[in-house]
């Protein structure tokens, strides 16, 4: 990552640099606008960052811009924004109600006229310093500040809406007046007049190979630390580590002698100190880690991935191959994602620990089943979604009018 840009005026510190290989200056910056409530709204958008440097090289300088819950964010909305991972850890049926009551047309743009008109200050201020030639919007609430931004700060500049939910959208993804909205799927997008194009989930390079062969697979756990023989279970709860991780990881070390299990647990420093504790009373067979950058080697080796129906977890799940049993989701935003998996034969759903039990007992034994479960994960993987979504940005931002072709991405 760059140094954070010093520019500009104060309230511009909030802006993150994403590509480091050529001087700031000699590339066309774009202002990515992000919140981190979960992980999957800064992830789609440095996986973008990561495409455009690789399809043009030197072309670009992605920026980051959280005016939700960073530095130069209002009071009121860094405290509303903080409240999002307690309220999704211990009280999943209050952030379900929030959700609800404001999606909706009329709700949305209530929403858009009183709490978030507070965010359009930091995303103007970002952009008047940056000087964006595409501002890109990689959360449901920061479209309408892209918009504003655009509007007041530097007129002309494309806003894009990059949707980062999997089978069901918010009202406020639609209402923010976008230039471009790129949905994850085919299914018709209704927003405000806006043009849609369906492109996936982007997810960051590490995924963009694909389904690793099983002796890649074997080296990889080696890599690890972790056994090639053993069944492995990743239990994964989203960038909040929600989902009953613990209590699902201790039931399956309990009930399986001869099942290994890696834990991540995101940004939940509880649960992650309590199955630390766990797994030095369990010779080796837990491995815990809290927010990884190599979630692609955990997904990649494991033989099952055990997880709330996040998108970002599913996006990179089957851009792995690997099969998924889907404990829970969150109300709103994640309805509909595990009919989605189960419907593609990618995985299987399992709302209680028996239940979760019975299916790893199940799969282990039945090794033809896994397979057919990892190759529908396969054809449900879109890896190349974030090189589409940066073909698209650079299209609208005028690459073509800085001369020159573009590398090719892989």
């Amino acid at each position: 990552m760059a140094a954070r840009l010093t520019t500009g005026p104060p309230r511009a510190s909030m802006i993150e640099g994403m590509c480091s290989t050529e001087p700031a200056v000699a590339r066309r910056p774009l202002l990515f606008l992000i919140a981190d409530t979960g992980g999957g709204h800064r992830s789609a958008a440095r996986a973008v960052g990561q495409a455009l440097d690789r399809m043009y090289p030197g072309r670009f300088a992605p920026v980051l811009c959280d005016p939700l819950g960073g530095p130069g964010a209002a009071r009121l909305l860094r405290w509303v924004t903080g409240l999002y991972g307690p309220a999704v850890r211990l009280a999943p049926w209050l952030w379900g109600a929030a959700y609800h009551a404001s999606d909706s047309r009329p709700a949305a743009g209530l929403l858009r006229r009183t709490l978030l008109r507070a965010a359009d200050r930091p995303a103007a201020d970002a952009a008047r310093a940056c000087r964006p030639v595409a501002i890109v919007s990689f959360h449901p609430l920061t479209g309408p500040a892209a918009v504003a931004a655009r509007d007041h700060a530097v007129p002309g500049t494309p806003a894009v809406t990059v949707v980062t939910d999997l089978a069901r959208m918010h009202a406020a993804w639609l209402r923010a007046g976008a230039d471009v909205i790129v949905a994850p799927s085919g299914r018709p997008v209704r927003g405000d007049g806006a043009p849609w194009v369906a492109a996936g989930l982007p997810v960051t390079r590490d995924f963009w190979g694909g389904p690793l062969r099983r002796d890649e697979r074997a080296a990889r756990r080696r890599s690890l630390g972790l056994s090639e023989d053993r069944f492995l279970v990743l239990l994964a709860g989203g960038g909040e580590g929600t989902g009953g991780i613990g209590r699902r990881a201790t039931a399956v070390l309990r009930r399986f002698g001869d099942v290994d299990v890696v834990a991540v647990c995101g940004r939940n420093q509880r649960l992650k100190r309590r199955l630390d504790r766990l797994a030095a009373r369990c010779g080796g067979r837990l491995t815990v880690t809290g927010f990884t950058d190599n979630m692609a080697g955990w997904l990649h080796c494991c033989d099952l991935v055990v997880t709330k129906a996040g998108p970002g977890t599913i996006a990179e799940a089957t851009c792995c191959g690997a099969p998924l049993v889907l404990t829970s989701h969150l109300p709103g935003q994640e309805r509909g994602n595990a009919e989605f998996v189960t419907g593609a034969g990618a995985g299987r759903r399992a709302r209680g620990v028996g239940r979760l039990l019975a299916e790893i007992d199940g799969l282990r034994a039945d090794t033809e089943r896994l397979a057919t479960m990892r190759e529908a994960s396969a054809r449900l993987g879109r890896p190349g979604a974030a090189a589409g979504i940066a073909e698209l940005i650079a299209a609208l931002a005028g690459a073509g009018a800085a001369g020159g072709g573009r590398a090719g991405a892989e």
